[in-house]
């Protein structure tokens, strides 16, 4: 007998573990099957259902490690029809499932409202007035996260530079400015997010698609937001950025509450087929009314088109 144990084959306990650990199911987190495994103690355990599972698979893409850093633009044509809540909603939405903090940088050249949206108007202006322009002014010096840090602001793990308020300066911001600004924020994170200003002919705007891995386009659900959204997709395609085209994610924000005015369905199709992705977020009055952003007080399916944005734009980082 113990020659014959002597003479077989050993069992590998190092590199497969799997085939003397018993598998167990992940365990469900709500309705009847997670009622149903509380009641009788986990010996009934059904696993997690589809919904579940849509969402634990939405929380895996969007948490995946990656090597390096990248940047997504978020952009459109006219101002008013969701961008900057897109990029605090999804910026937001990134740091509470990443293990690593995201940074969002504000280059609307039009005094930029991002951090008001992600800390709230009243504690921004509390807070010291440090700006994308006093970041640029000291970018020598900056020689770690720490010293960096002086010059951002802190949603929770979300990670800011606010945009220049001064109207006399605000538009100054140069593409090659940006670049400097962008290399720097690369040592420090994996994910960033940029908030463009309106158009995409503006000083920094030839920067950041130089340095951009992937777009959201912002659009509204109107026709002429449609066509923006399509003329800008395809200004792109014309203009030595096929790739960033092909690939760019189409966020339409039902910020008015249009759907018994508007023909939703055929807005989507106008615009499905060119571009990777086009996602609806639903009229939500915690996006709509231009202050405040937290995820707390949306709507479930806001929240939802939020993490699916999230797990697009991870997505397309390769």
């Amino acid at each position: 007998m113990a020659d014959e144990i002597a003479d077989g084959p050993m069992p590998d306990f190092i590199s497969l573990p799997g085939l003397f650990v018993k598998q167990q199911r992940p365990r469900p987190k709500g309705g009847l099957r997670g009622a149903l495994y509380k009641l009788t103690g986990g010996a009934w355990n059904l696993g997690p259902g589809p919904k579940q599972r849509q969402e634990d698979e939405l929380a895996r893409r969007i948490s995946r490690q990656l090597q390096g850093s990248y940047n997504t633009a978020v952009l459109s044509l006219k101002g008013g029809i969701g961008k900057t809540s897109t990029t605090v909603g999804v910026g937001l939405t990134l740091a509470a499932y990443r293990g690593d903090a995201p940074c969002a940088i504000d280059a609307n050249p039009d005094s930029g409202d991002l951090v008001e949206r992600a800390l709230g108007e009243g504690i921004y202006q509390q807070a010291s007035p440090r700006t994308i322009t006093d970041l640029l002014e000291n970018i020598e010096s900056i020689d770690s996260l720490t010293a960096l840090a002086r010059y951002m602001h802190h949603a929770g793990r979300l990670h800011l530079i606010a945009g220049e308020q001064d109207p006399e300066v605000s538009d100054s911001l140069t593409a090659e400015e940006y670049l400097r600004i962008r290399k720097l924020i690369s040592s420090y994170y994996s994910v960033a997010l940029t908030d463009c200003g309106t158009g995409v002919t503006h000083n920094a705007m030839s920067g950041i698609l130089q340095s951009a891995d992937n777009l959201v386009i912002a659009a509204g659900y109107a026709v002429s937001g449609a066509k923006r959204a399509r003329s800008t997709l395809q200004w792109l395609a014309s203009h030595g950025y096929e790739d960033l085209a092909r690939n760019a994610i189409v966020v339409i924000t039902d910020k008015d509450e249009v759907s018994s005015r508007v023909d939703k369905d055929a807005i989507e199709e106008h615009l499905a087929g060119i571009c990777r992705e086009l996602i609806a977020v639903p009229h939500d009055r915690g996006v709509a009314d231009g202050d405040l952003v937290t995820l707390d007080v949306l709507k479930p399916e806001t929240r939802r088109a939020y993490r699916e944005i999230a797990a697009a734009i991870v997505d397309g980082y390769r």
